[in-house]
């Protein structure tokens, strides 16, 4: 996929002009709150400005000042269980009333439950948990135990990567926006070419196993790598690498002395069919990094999962964070866990994909404008095409407000890629809805 710019990856940019002509169509309350909200925040791309004013949030639904439902197709991927699932929100008001804060050198029971349930649900030979209040605060801790384990300081990691927006965790990043103009990054942190360039930079003859053997050279040649931090599959754009391509490179790790960790704050807890996604892609890391939806939508809780031989800095401060075993996050936690196996959502996510995969299909083929759809679980991307990737990126963010208008909300990724990523629990007929919108605005884009 070519790049139009460096700031086109993660998610929407907000200073377009479509941006702006959405904001003359607010109403006059909603357009004093958002100036309000400008007044006191300081501005940073992809929030500011806002695109509008929520004031409740219910399953599937956003609701803003004004009463319009909005179809939430991305909730920054943290709401597998929904907004407000009511388990959630009765696990919190129980933990509220009876621990709602536990200094740091306390044990709690919730922590211990959570802890106890995150090694049940992890792939086997991860039993060992710490966490944090953030998933850029996961990923500093899987750095460091990294160094402490190994002995090294050095990462690989791929650019167009993004691992969390804290210096440490930009350096390590790939994304052009969070590095742009702040000088020197992470000593050692080394970058390999993205997935998704594996076929133009390796050739079109088994490109992922060529890729495997550079990662192979790359941790031989610097013999000094602490850590290969990866997404298993690059999140914002929807693709993942061939099965054969992690086991090739968890066992390079594994000869070269390297930690293997996976970044799956966006894409592990179910939404992709299985807990995580790299029990789909054959390999299991030394850390697992995960976050995002952990605190059920509700509340901010991030960890890492690793094996017990790297249990190996009982003298050193890994996280050390005021809200490492937060009581109330880690109630919310556990709730979340039980929830999606109690009500079934990891099956649920395979069979609103097998729906939504179906839907897309039918798409693609009625609407020429797309270029690729792909998916895994309950988790799409739709690749819009164009004359070149500036043109297709325009084309794409047209089509994030033509459906916006219509009541359906989705992320941007690679500037060109609209990510649907709704709740395992939606009711099948919104699920139903948002393709709806999705074709009719189309129709309208492309007509």
């Amino acid at each position: 996929m070519n790049r139009a710019g460096p700031a086109l990856s993660e998610g929407d940019v907000n200073n377009s002009s479509l941006r702006t002509a959405w904001r003359e169509n607010l109403s006059e309350a909603t357009k004093a709150l958002l100036d309000e909200d400008e007044c006191y925040f300081l501005r940073q791309s992809l929030s500011t400005p806002c695109l509008d004013v929520i004031e409740r949030a219910e399953g599937a639904m956003l609701i803003n000042v004004e009463g319009r439902r909005i179809l939430d197709f991305h909730g920054n991927s943290v709401h597998q269980l929904g907004h407000g699932h009511p388990r959630i929100v009765a696990a919190i008001k129980a933990e509220l009333d009876a621990l709602p804060f536990c200094p740091r050198r306390f044990a709690n029971r919730s922590a211990i439950a959570l802890a106890r349930k995150l090694v049940e649900t992890a792939p086997a030979g991860l039993n060992k948990v710490l966490l944090a209040p953030s998933g850029a605060g996961a990923v500093s801790m899987a750095l460091k135990l990294a160094r402490y384990a190994t002995g090294r300081h050095k990462t690989l990691s791929m650019w167009d990567s993004f691992h969390g927006a804290n210096l440490d965790t930009i350096s390590i990043g790939g994304e052009a926006l969070f590095r742009h103009g702040l000088g020197p990054m992470l000593p050692g942190a080394e970058h390999l070419p993205p997935l998704h360039l594996a076929q133009r930079l390796f050739g079109g003859d088994r490109p992922f196993e060529r890729y495997a053997d550079y990662i192979d050279y790359a941790l031989e040649v610097q013999g000094d790598v602490a850590a290969l931090i990866a997404e298993p599959m690059r999140w914002t754009t929807v693709q993942a690498p061939p099965p054969e391509f992690w086991p090739r490179v968890r066992d390079s790790c594994t000869r070269h002395g390297a930690l293997l960790i996976f970044d799956e704050i966006p894409s592990g807890l179910g939404r992709s069919g299985t807990m995580y996604v790299c029990e789909q892609l054959g390999a299991t890391p030394d850390i697992l990094v995960i976050g995002k939806g952990l605190g059920g939508g509700i509340m901010p809780l991030a960890a890492i999962i690793a094996n017990e031989k790297f249990d190996c800095a009982p003298k050193a401060a890994l996280g050390h964070y005021t809200h490492e075993k937060s009581p109330v996050s880690c109630a919310a936690g556990l709730a979340m866990l039980e929830t999606l196996e109690q009500e079934g959502l990891l099956a649920r996510a395979r069979k609103l994909g097998d729906v939504g995969l179906e839907r897309l299909k039918a798409l693609k083929a009625r609407h020429a404008a797309i270029r690729d759809i792909r998916g895994l679980g309950c988790y799409f991307g739709v690749e819009i095409d164009g004359a070149d990737q500036g043109a297709a990126n325009a084309l794409a963010e047209r089509l994030l407000y033509l459906c916006l208008a219509r009541g359906l909300c989705f992320k941007l990724g690679g500037g060109n890629v609209a990510t649907l990523c709704p709740p395992l629990t939606i009711p099948e007929e919104q699920f139903d809805a948002a393709f709806t919108i999705l074709d009719q605005a189309l129709s309208e884009l492309f007509p």
